[in-house]
């Protein structure tokens, strides 16, 4: 059973890794079907080294497993709960107010 504190810790780790544009970008991509750093580094138009570096963020959120396959490594969603929750987060209807500007100034999505 989930405690508050663990379900806190879930929901920041989901947090930071929908943050950033890049790994919203590579989770949308593993909902679809699992990858590889290579592929989806071409699929997505990014160097390797980034998408090694945020596959390596989403592992560490737990998010994503990683399955060695000889030389190569696919990455998934790790569980399918998860998948579920997102395709979910994704049909939400998001109220935006245009007329209330954020209060983040760094904000890359009310822009």
């Amino acid at each position: 059973m989930l405690t508050i504190a663990s379900r806190l810790d879930v929901m920041n780790r989901l947090g930071r890794a929908m943050a950033d544009p890049t790994r919203s970008r590579i989770l949308l991509s593993l909902l679809d079907a699992p990858g590889y750093p290579a592929e989806l580094a071409r699929d997505l138009e990014l160097s390797r080294t980034k998408v090694s570096n945020h596959l390596t963020c989403l592992r560490g959120c737990g998010l994503v497993i990683a399955t060695p396959e000889g030389r190569r490594t696919r990455y998934e969603i790790a569980d399918p709960h998860l998948t579920v929750g997102l395709r979910h987060l994704l049909d939400a209807v998001v109220a935006v107010d245009e007329g209330v500007p954020c209060v983040d100034e760094k904000c890359e999505c009310c822009a």
